[in-house]
């Protein structure tokens, strides 16, 4: 089984820019684009291969011809779904203040999965800032009062960010990207997103964008966040390259790598590989890559070369 190279699908929300097109090189046909799904099996965008034997073929129906534990690995069989959904997101405006749902509200509620996330922060201008939970615990009450007068900015944590920062957004953590953040989100698969405050703006069809008040409600942990905003691992030196442990669930492993020459990697029956190439270029067991590329790496597929200076970030479960 080869590797498989994966063609992204673009999402042009409103408060997107136009680094995945100039920093990436994305041709993404949008006039701005706010989101690039890398690795996706989820209805409302999913990639298909772009090369080889597979070529043009969703990875979805790939998955299903192949057989899901021999492609992906028996840790997907956890899982009623394929368990992961990554992007990179550029956020040119703020995006509204949200929450996501867990599993078990989000299957009861709207027969969808729930949405835990990671954030690794890529790029970030000077001054921008993320909201991550709640200044100080507060009641459901209070939340919902604080809505209403217009007086939830001034409750909930907001933080300066950097590149290199990781946020751990657990399923009822009450987020927003703020402008000026470039991010690479590990999320589950998932586009279940309750929006509580969004600055006043208008859709498309020049209405205010719609509020989930009471569902919002009915799921957010209205508490300061009980994670740090840093990697789990420290950076590890190894000579040709480095490492670095960003997260590790029992929904996905993630990890940061920066390759200097090369790097042999592997998967077993156990998981998948992805990449996703932040920067750099160079090879992949022969195959050319670059940066912004997104990589398959099926179950059991053995070891693997990565050559050249480039740095990636590997998602497993």
């Amino acid at each position: 089984m080869e590797i498989l190279k994966l063609k992204p699908v673009f999402k042009d929300y409103i408060w997107g820019g136009n680094r995945l097109r100039d920093d990436f090189g994305f041709d993404t046909g949008l006039e701005k684009t706010a989101e690039g799904w890398m690795l996706s099996c989820h209805q409302a965008g999913m990639n298909t291969v772009d090369g080889g034997e597979y070529d043009g073929e969703s990875l979805n129906d790939v998955i299903n011809k192949v057989g899901e534990e021999k492609l992906c690995g028996k840790n997907c069989l956890r899982f009623p779904y394929f368990p992961v959904l990554i992007k990179f997101i550029d956020a040119r405006d703020n995006l509204s203040v949200q929450v996501h749902p867990d599993d078990e509200y989000a299957r009861r509620v709207e027969n969808e999965f729930g949405k835990t996330e990671i954030w690794y922060v890529l790029d970030a201008a000077e001054g921008a800032e993320l909201i991550y939970g709640f200044k100080n615990k507060i009641t459901s009450e209070e939340f919902r009062q604080s809505i209403n007068d217009g007086t939830l900015l001034e409750k909930l944590n907001s933080v300066k960010v950097k590149k290199g920062d990781l946020f751990f957004i657990e399923a009822g953590t009450v987020h927003a990207i703020g402008k000026g953040a470039l991010i690479a989100e590990i999320q589950q698969n998932s586009n279940c997103t309750y929006r509580v405050y969004d600055y006043g703006r208008v859709g498309a069809d020049g209405k205010p964008r719609e509020l989930h008040i009471d569902k919002a409600v009915d799921v957010s942990k209205t508490e300061p966040p009980k994670y740090d905003i840093k990697p789990m691992g420290e950076r590890e030196e190894h000579g040709a390259y480095a490492s670095q442990l960003l997260t590790k669930c029992e929904l996905f492993t993630v990890s940061k790598y920066d390759i200097e020459s090369e790097l042999t990697l592997r998967t077993s029956d156990d998981s998948f590989n992805h990449l996703l190439i932040l920067e750099g270029n160079g090879s992949v067991d022969g195959k050319s890559v670059k940066k912004g590329d997104s990589l398959f790496v099926p179950a059991n597929y053995g070891d693997y070369k990565i050559c050249g200076k480039m740095e990636i970030i590997v998602t497993s479960i």
